[in-house]
């Protein structure tokens, strides 16, 4: 009887280590082949499907921006400004007026302002364009349960390091184990990253870009673990005790 209950004691420790990993999210092999980080990465963010956009035009480079009389900012209207949100379709183009539709996706702020102050240099005289970008999101799981935000990013150029900064840091996860996911989900790009050293901290420069998914994998807690998996079988081999000691006759 001893012999038995020290065997399902150890089958239900390593039965509950197998299964706690198996609900891990996000899991990769032992062979997986993880995309490999650029040695110089994009430090701007670029423009992608689903992006909304703030779109503000003004004509002669900008004049109305800045009133001359008191050096203050001009924003609350005036000839020559249009201010309207505008989104980027599933095809990367987004339709805006007077021109129709131009292809953005793919394109840092930077150029497609530039792109956009030569198309409507047929229209307006030295256009200025303005753009930002109003939903861009990432979603952080920081490697412990219940924890995983979606965070909106305010700054056009935000970090790995910066958005985890943003989510919390990581609490209970392997700094050394960090996934960062991009692209199409049926094939996406799978960067590892390790922050868990001062030579690593330079991958943690690299700059989100849109529905980017950073995911810390989780410290296997093995012992509330195994409390966890072992109470119900604890219990029902103690009610079965009990009943045996009740059933079995005394000597």
């Amino acid at each position: 009887m001893k012999k038995s209950l020290i065997f399902v004691l150890l089958l239900s420790i390593l039965t509950s280590c197998r299964v706690f990993k198996q609900d891990w999210m996000l899991q990769t092999g032992p062979n997986y082949v993880y995309t490999e980080i650029p040695t110089t990465p994009n430090y701007e963010y670029k423009l992608a499907n689903n992006d909304v956009i703030e779109f503000r035009i003004f004509s002669n480079n900008g004049f109305k921006l800045i009133d001359l009389t008191n050096f203050s900012t001009n924003v609350a209207g005036g000839v020559g400004r249009i201010t309207l949100n505008y989104l980027i379709d599933f095809d990367g183009t987004c339709k805006l007026p007077i021109v129709g539709r131009v292809k953005l996706a793919g394109q840092t702020l930077r150029e497609a302002e530039l792109y956009l102050e030569k198309i409507y240099a047929e229209h307006y005289n030295k256009p200025f364009v303005i753009l930002e970008v109003s939903n861009r999101r990432v979603i952080i799981f920081p490697g412990g349960g219940g924890e995983a935000k979606v965070v909106t990013m305010t700054n056009n150029n935000t970090t790995v390091l910066e958005a985890l900064a943003m989510a919390g840091g990581i609490r209970t996860g392997k700094a050394r184990k960090i996934k960062l996911i991009r692209g199409n989900p049926k094939n996406p790009e799978v960067y590892l990253i390790n922050l868990a050293t001062i030579e690593g901290m330079k991958n943690g420069d690299m700059v989100i870009q849109a529905n980017d998914i950073i995911y810390v994998e989780p410290v296997l807690e093995v012992t509330k673990t195994i409390l966890g998996e072992l109470t119900p079988i604890l219990s029902l081999m103690t009610t079965v005790l009990i009943f045996w000691t009740l059933l079995t006759p005394a000597n």
